[in-house]
């Protein structure tokens, strides 16, 4: 009760932080009705829409950094609060109640993925450069993992590296890397040794995105943004000092990355089932094949958060996230599906058709958007596979 206490008083306090600042909050009856309101899955922004929303985010982001509110889970030294998970989970959830600068995958890539992931492999010089900026948003990270023929097999890499004494020379082609352009670091996997073994021979590195012989183009989604990107690594020389992790352990430095993304998939549609209750009370619906439409996806939101309360509290326990991040990961994009569907039969030709309510036609973007995190983090077979074999303790078919 001692602690759930002191977590009520943290939000209280944060609360109180937000209300001097004078952050003007969503309305309790109709949550994301604002300028702002949006639930897509990934943005239909043009580039300098992008360019401000990342502006924006990085600036709210470094104000509650400086005040304490920012990786609260992180120790002192890392300009944390060293508390437990939960209260991050109670910041995000407070910050939900209000209307703040929107934030988009780039800041959760580079806050919980990658800072992690330099902080568990990086060498004292590297946690000392990149931890704390990273965290702050000084600076912005992406992943330079999959590649046109390693997507869901990500062993199968084939950007070379090439050692040449203190440099290595790293040459090939990444994809599907969210928001390249707003980065100025990629955490980058790169097959450092073709004989080894396919999980043996992979070395992890940081690279500078602004270094010659880097050349990132946007690829055109269907939702008509272009926050997927395709880089292209023409001869990129970078100092060994940037290599992420012992040679060849590039496989582990990945795996942990990977890890922490699957954990942090509970925010993936994070609020967006309360838009659709609204949604649903603001067009009357009265149908029973709707509203039970409606209530089973607040159920499957439900058993979701339920699951995501266990993995923080292995969080919590100094446990690094297993394969139940496999099961929040498959669960977060079932029930987008389950908003698609039922957000499409509330809506009806409204989806489609702009009729100028913020709140009917930018749906469209979820619907459209959400079969991409099908693929996106690891695909969905993949996490079956994982459940099955790690979790159930089949044996591999």
């Amino acid at each position: 009760m001692a602690d759930q206490q002191a977590l009520e008083s943290f939000r209280s306090a944060f609360r109180a932080w937000l209300d001097e600042l004078g952050v003007a909050k969503r309305s309790t009856e109709d949550p994301g009705i604002d300028a702002n309101f949006s639930v897509a899955v990934f943005d239909d922004l043009t580039p300098d829409q992008e360019a401000e929303v990342v502006r924006a985010g990085r600036a709210w982001e470094a104000r509650k950094y400086d005040n304490g509110w920012g990786a609260v889970d992180w120790p002192a030294e890392f300009g944390g609060c060293d508390l437990p998970h939960s209260y991050a989970a109670a910041v995000g959830a407070v910050e939900d109640e209000y209307i703040l600068p929107r934030r988009n995958e780039l800041f959760a890539v580079t806050q919980h993925m990658i800072a992690p992931t330099i902080r568990e492999w990086g060498t004292p010089e590297q946690v000392q450069r990149f931890v704390r900026p990273l965290l702050r948003t000084d600076l912005m990270a992406c992943q330079l993992f999959s590649e046109p023929d390693a997507g869901s097999d990500l062993a199968a890499v084939r950007t070379r590296a090439v050692r040449e004494g203190d440099e290595w020379v790293l040459s090939g082609q990444k994809i599907w890397s969210s928001m390249a352009t707003s980065a100025q670091w990629g955490e980058a996997i790169c097959r450092s040794d073709p004989d080894a073994g396919k999980h043996a021979g992979i070395t992890a590195f940081l690279v500078p995105m602004y270094a010659p012989g880097v050349i990132i183009r946007p690829i055109r989604q269907m939702t008509g943004g272009s926050s997927f990107n395709e880089v292209f690594l023409d001869q990129v020389r970078i100092p060994d000092a940037l290599r992420l992790g012992p040679e060849g352990s590039g496989w582990a430095v990945a795996l942990t990355t990977l890890a922490a993304e699957r954990s942090d998939s509970r925010s993936l549609g994070a609020g967006t089932v309360a838009k659709v209750v609204a949604l649903a009370r603001r067009r009357g619906v009265t149908d029973a094949a709707l509203v039970d439409g409606v209530v089973d996806l607040w159920v499957h939101d439900r058993v979701q958060e339920l699951n995501n309360e266990r993995t923080v509290a292995e969080l919590q326990s100094g446990r690094t996230p297993g394969p139940q991040g496999s099961i929040g990961k498959l669960a977060a994009t079932i029930n987008m599906r389950r908003t698609s569907d039922v957000v499409s039969a509330l809506l009806g030709e409204a989806l489609a058709a702009d009729t100028g309510d913020p709140a009917t036609f930018a749906w469209c973007e979820q619907v459209l958007g959400a079969p991409g995190y099908r693929i996106a983090g690891g695909s969905d077979e993949i996490q079956r596979n994982i459940i099955a074999e790690r979790v159930l303790g089949l044996p591999r078919g």
